[in-house]
């Protein structure tokens, strides 16, 4: 009995040891791990979430960047929803938005489609058409396109070899929103890239199969092509319009900060600039991003609940 006891306990102490042993490496992999993670932490809580709780305060106060905050309420809501300037750079993203993306998404799928055919030299072509996205975001692709639909500009020279009478496009209330569609339209790469990636998943065994059951190359594209693709536009579908909600470097650029002419290309983002930055209302800035956040939130939610009824998977599921 002695000796089944000692046993016992020989067992419980190395049992013991062992949980102890497995403790501390376990709190040293951890202590490894946050020390790893310690420069994403202190930048997502100095960069991103600290900021987001001082606008989110600032959107109740009164703030010109120069005196102490000052409590009011929703008063900034209020005047918000109250302006006219407002609501015209809600009217021109929202225009923007439902032109920009469509065409962009579309002008990005045509030519993947085309790269996807096997043409010689292929990574030449791919490069070609995803530099304007890597330039999209600078100052000198908007001073270069500026400079292209000024009233002396290439575009205009261009017209005139058939007669045409140009005009200042991004001076014209009419036509300026559409100049930074078109450029909008111009910077399709990266959307191009994924969708060409993802065509390079599709199995040819299904192109073979709807060829061989004389299924002509437009009913394949609409039978195989786009249905398997759907979680590829889905993809790029959100990231295109939070991008486009966000635009302001074009906007800025070519209308040099005023949103002219007449607000034709006051982009919601431009708006908060001015207000924050030119008038120093920054209470009313702080209250504009916060709607922007939750109209992009809700936005979002929706593309998702109703990518159910339309994004498929080549196994059959669904998102």
């Amino acid at each position: 009995m002695d000796t089944i006891s000692n046993t016992g306990k020989n067992e419980s102490i190395v049992l013991t040891e062992t949980k102890k042993r497995l403790n501390i490496k376990f709190n040293k992999n951890h202590l490894i791990a946050y020390i790893f993670l310690l420069p994403w932490l202190i930048g997502f809580l100095g960069l991103v979430l600290g900021p987001m709780i001082s606008s989110l305060y600032l959107s109740f106060t009164h703030y010109d960047l120069l005196n102490v905050p000052k409590w009011v309420g929703l008063q900034n809501y209020k005047e918000m929803f109250a302006d006219n300037n407002y609501w015209d750079s809600v009217k021109v993203t929202i225009t923007f938005v439902f032109i920009a993306v469509p065409v962009q998404m579309i002008s990005a799928l045509l030519v993947a489609l085309l790269l996807n055919k096997g043409l010689r030299g292929v990574g030449i072509y791919r490069t070609v058409y995803y530099i304007p996205s890597l330039l999209g975001g600078s100052v000198a692709i908007a001073l270069l396109w500026k400079n292209l639909f000024g009233i002396d500009g290439l575009i205009n020279k261009f017209l005139a070899i058939f007669h045409i009478k140009g005009q200042g496009w991004v001076s014209n209330p009419d036509y300026a929103l559409y100049t930074l569609i078109l450029l909008s339209a111009w910077q399709f790469g990266s959307s191009m890239v994924i969708f060409l990636a993802g065509l390079k998943q599709i199995p040819q065994s299904l192109y073979e199969a709807a060829a061989v059951d004389g299924a002509s190359k437009f009913r394949q594209l609409f039978h195989i092509t786009i249905p398997l693709l759907t979680p590829v536009i889905f993809f790029n579908l959100v990231m295109e319009i939070i991008k486009m909600i966000q635009s302001f470097t074009s906007s800025y650029i070519i209308s040099e900060g005023t949103g002219g002419p007449i607000n034709s290309t006051l982009f919601y983002t431009l708006y908060l600039y001015q207000k924050g930055f030119s008038y120093f209302e920054m209470g009313y800035a702080s209250s504009m991003a916060w709607v922007m956040l939750i109209v992009l939130g809700m936005m979002t939610a929706v593309i998702f609940w109703t990518s159910r009824y339309w994004v498929h998977y080549e196994d059959g599921g669904k998102l």
